[in-house]
């Protein structure tokens, strides 16, 4: 039994993640309708858990909770929120000492690595920190990107200052409305 660590995040075309500090995943530019959402639902209910950075934790938990009861919103966000909310969590951070919604924390990638180890299945893993670290201790398995048409010119990379060659194979891809493909793919 190992889990299987896949980095999943929205990007430009030219790869980058936000185009002004603290979008957080939640820049004007992404093009998120309700197709692309339910593929988002279906991926992150087959997760055996996810692992999330600091910051990329404390902006979901500010915003899926409540959204899992909020009768203004789509059923396909309400269904996240709820998803989000049970699925377990591992959050990875060294000032966080509590935290809500079956998430429980870590402080460093020895402990993650062990996590990893005791659970069968994919793992999503959200924040670039994060997954920078993992790209770099050899601990990412996958890659999953959800691009969107639009090519940002600035702003911040996939992965922080990671400087060194990483060979991918690509598992799968498919596209969705308003011009957004999502690529799979698995670290060689």
């Amino acid at each position: 039994m190992a889990g299987r660590f896949a980095y999943w995040m929205n990007v430009s075309l030219d790869l980058r993640i936000e185009r002004t500090p603290g979008e957080n995943g939640g820049g004007e530019w992404m093009r998120i309708g309700e197709e692309l959402h339910r593929e988002f639902n279906d991926r992150a209910r087959a997760l055996s858990m996810m692992v999330q950075g600091r910051i990329i934790h404390e902006t979901m938990e500010s915003f899926w909770p409540q959204a899992a009861g909020d009768a203004s919103l789509p059923d396909y966000l309400r269904e996240y929120g709820e998803i989000w909310t049970a699925k377990p969590k591992v959050l990875v951070s060294r000032t966080r000492t509590s935290a809500e919604h079956n998430t429980r924390i870590v402080s460093d990638l020895g402990e993650l690595a062990a996590v990893r180890e005791q659970t069968d299945g994919l793992i999503g893993v959200g924040g670039a920190t994060l997954a920078t670290q993992l790209l770099t201790a050899g601990l990412l398995d996958e890659v999953l990107l959800f691009t969107h048409p639009v090519i940002l010119g600035a702003g911040r990379p996939l992965f922080d200052g990671h400087d060194g060659t990483v060979e991918l194979e690509l598992v799968e891809q498919k596209s969705f409305e308003r011009g957004v493909t999502m690529r799979r793919y698995s670290v060689c």
